[in-house]
């Protein structure tokens, strides 16, 4: 059995376009050497918290001054913006010493890897949507906590909130103070911390958990991999031109929004060859399905299906199984559409071809794909309304028993 589990493990990693895939590891083992501290304890990140923003968020949260909360910072959004008037004084001093880029950020890093998201924004609102999106299903714990959680009520809600935080980062100056990033990711924080809290309070969430604690540093590591990663491996398997500089400031602007949500820098990849070993040892052995994540796929492919534009569900279907695996389609129930499936097969390749100029021939399918891609991206701003901002705000509960 442990064999067979190996190879299912290599199958799959090789699927997915990631590299150095080995068998599940009995504990954690990767070189804190390898990380941007350079140094660490080796102690397992699966049970590292946020102890700076976990026991202040609890206590808002057990003090009902959470709404309050929300409606005071809603007019924080950029990253130049004042701390908002009327937030609790712990709040706001912890905010305080968190709002900021790390010592080790380089501000010519995090300008090239804006110019590289503007330059590459089409195949990473594919990679990040349809790509990590519906890996998400399949990362077990993340697909436990996300139904499970306020937002799992509202998928299209919860989407949109988690595509501002790509685009966020995305944006040409998401670091500087006209940017938004810095915002997000330190209102992303206080939503990990208030999860932290209440999802141990759900029921339906202890009943199937195998944590007594969700979103561990861990499980943001496991995310970072699902996205950054991941779509650094599929735009090098595209033959996407990928020079070796945009790749480190691509890994740069990850690195310091790892820092930004709290992560530990002793966890934080220094290299991309550090970030694949050490994907290879947290992401790739625990993909799998569940309830939760079949239904999760289901309500967020349901949600894209809206936009139409004569792609049908099956085009969906298999573009899904293209960039994840067959196998991670069966998991899903996918059905087949073999029509569609030679579609995409031909159409994506030959889409990247013409608009890397590697090709003088305008495929027939250009305008159909170009436009989906576009309106896929605008689907998940604010459910279509701006192409702006998505409100983040903290919740106070968990999702509704029904």
């Amino acid at each position: 059995m442990e064999n067979l589990n190996r190879r299912r493990v290599l199958s799959l990693g090789a699927a997915l376009g990631l590299v150095s895939v080995t068998a599940p590891a009995k504990a954690w083992a990767w070189p804190s050497a390898d990380s941007v501290a350079g140094s660490g304890t080796g102690a397992d990140p699966a049970y590292v918290w946020d102890d700076a923003t976990d026991p202040l968020m609890a206590s808002l949260l057990d003090k009902g001054l959470v709404p309050s909360v929300n409606k005071a910072m809603a007019s924080w959004v950029n990253n130049g913006d004042p701390l908002p008037a009327g937030l609790p004084a712990d709040l706001t001093a912890h905010l305080r010493q968190v709002n900021r880029l790390p010592s080790w950020a380089d501000s010519a890093k995090l300008a090239r890897a804006a110019d590289f998201n503007r330059r590459r924004d089409i195949y990473l609102f594919m990679l990040y949507g349809l790509g990590s999106g519906i890996m998400s299903t399949v990362i077990p714990r993340e697909a436990r906590s996300v139904y499970w959680s306020a937002g799992g009520a509202d998928m299209q809600d919860r989407a949109a909130k988690t595509f501002t935080f790509g685009y966020d980062l995305s944006q040409l100056k998401a670091f500087e103070p006209t940017g938004q990033f810095v915002v997000t990711a330190n209102k992303t924080r206080l939503v990990h911390a208030a999860v932290r809290h209440l999802l141990p309070q759900s029921p339906h969430w202890a009943g199937g958990a195998d944590q007594d604690i969700p979103i561990s540093a861990a499980d943001i590591l496991v995310t970072f991999h699902s996205l950054g990663t991941y779509v650094r491996r599929r735009l090098l398997d595209w033959k996407v031109p990928f020079p070796a500089a945009d790749q480190e400031a691509f890994l740069h602007s990850w690195q310091v929004a790892l820092h930004l949500l709290g992560v530990p820098d002793a966890y934080i990849p220094q290299t991309w060859a550090a970030a694949d070993a050490q994907s290879a040892q947290v992401l790739t052995p625990i993909l799998a399905p569940t309830t939760e994540g079949k239904e999760l796929a289901e309500e967020l492919l349901g949600l894209t299906a809206q936009i139409d534009l004569g792609v049908t569900r099956g085009f969906l279907n298999e573009f899904v199984r293209y960039v994840l695996s067959d196998e991670i389609g069966d998991w899903l129930g996918l059905r087949r559409d073999y029509a569609a499936a030679a579609l995409v097969r031909t159409a994506w390749p030959a889409y990247i071809l013409f608009r890397e100029g590697l090709s003088p021939l305008m495929p027939g399918t250009f305008y159909m794909v170009d436009q989906f891609v576009r309106a896929l991206a605008m689907l998940f701003l604010n459910k279509g309304s701006s192409a702006a901002t998505t409100p983040i705000t903290i919740p106070t509960g968990n999702r509704p028993a029904g």
